[in-house]
């Protein structure tokens, strides 16, 4: 009898990091429409001409600095998650996929739909954006037309209560000047055209402040990871840090609610680069709330809201 099937869904990582697998990488990942909005005409050139050549061997280091011994980060925590989530959910099927990159979304969907009768699948992003949920979507529709999609969980109160409590615990072990609430970025334009993304992130801010016992006064939100010349949601995360720096305040610890999972931009972009930003400025101790992973709560939490979904 077929059972039912769950897919997992991450952003996606290179496979070596090596130059040509980041460029490879990196040339899917930002030649997604959803991703990028200009007209390919435009786009393509200039990606394939400049980006590629001068980003992917700086990324490549990037990647270097933060993989681990059984490769990327998010692949590891991704796939620790789902074997915990099936140890929950014995009478389903659990896999993974990621946006870009292995493996892909198409073939593993083709793989489950051979022994399961119905498909859920739950992108791991907490909000919804156009750049990140709506290609999960979409390849996934061409996949299979009737999966049933759970695009967005940041409104759940139980993940609320797991993401408050996993702050307040690296809150209580150190002192602190300041709490930043620190979201991917996305462009202005794409909120300008009717994109949900910063408003869920507002929302669960304010959501975050009633479950902490921190002062609000001492909560601050951001936004990191821009790339590119065009304006994205401010204020943006290494100029607030140079604020609070500037303002005296030294001892900061930062939570990244958009990254279920630890990645590229809370290893590197995080620990390594704006901590250096931060403390050539004159701070002094920049934390990081680790990501929620493959923590047996963050497992329960998506057992419970498929089950619910169902």
């Amino acid at each position: 009898m077929k059972k039912n099937g769950l897919l997992l869904v991450n952003l996606g990582s290179p496979d070596t990091p090596t130059t040509p697998d980041v460029k490879r990488y990196l040339k899917e990942f930002l030649s997604d429409r959803n991703v990028i909005e200009m007209p390919p005409a435009l786009w393509q050139p200039l990606l394939r001409g400049i980006i590629l050549p001068t980003r992917a061997w700086r990324s490549a280091t990037f990647y270097r600095n933060c993989w681990t011994k059984d490769g990327s980060p998010l692949i590891v925590y991704t796939k620790r998650l789902v074997a915990k989530v099936q140890e929950l959910m014995p009478e389903w099927v659990v896999k993974m996929a990621m946006t870009y990159g292995k493996p892909k979304i198409s073939d593993t969907i083709a793989a489950m739909k051979k022994e399961c009768k119905n498909i859920t699948v739950l992108p791991l992003f907490p909000f919804f954006t156009k750049s990140t949920t709506q290609t999960i979507i979409d390849k996934v529709k061409a996949a299979d037309s009737e999966a049933k999609i759970i695009d967005r969980f940041s409104a759940e109160k139980d993940y609320l209560d797991l993401l408050a409590k996993q702050i307040q615990i690296a809150w209580d072990r150190g002192k602190y000047d300041k709490l930043l609430i620190s979201y991917h970025g996305i462009p202005t334009a794409m909120v300008n055209h009717g994109d949900p993304y910063r408003n869920e992130t507002e929302a669960a801010t304010a959501e975050l402040i009633k479950r902490l016992d921190i002062p609000e006064k001492q909560i601050k939100m951001a936004y990191q990871s821009k790339f590119g010349p065009m304006p994205w949601l401010k204020p943006y995360l290494r100029n607030t840090l140079l604020n609070e720096a500037q303002l005296g305040h030294r001892d900061v610890l930062v939570v990244a609610p958009s990254f279920v999972a630890d990645c590229l931009e809370t290893l590197e972009e995080d620990q390594v680069q704006n901590y250096q930003v931060f403390r050539e400025n004159g701070g002094n101790n920049l934390v990081m709330v680790p990501s929620l992973n493959d923590s047996p709560e963050f497992a329960q939490f998506i057992t419970n809201l498929v089950q619910r979904k169902e």
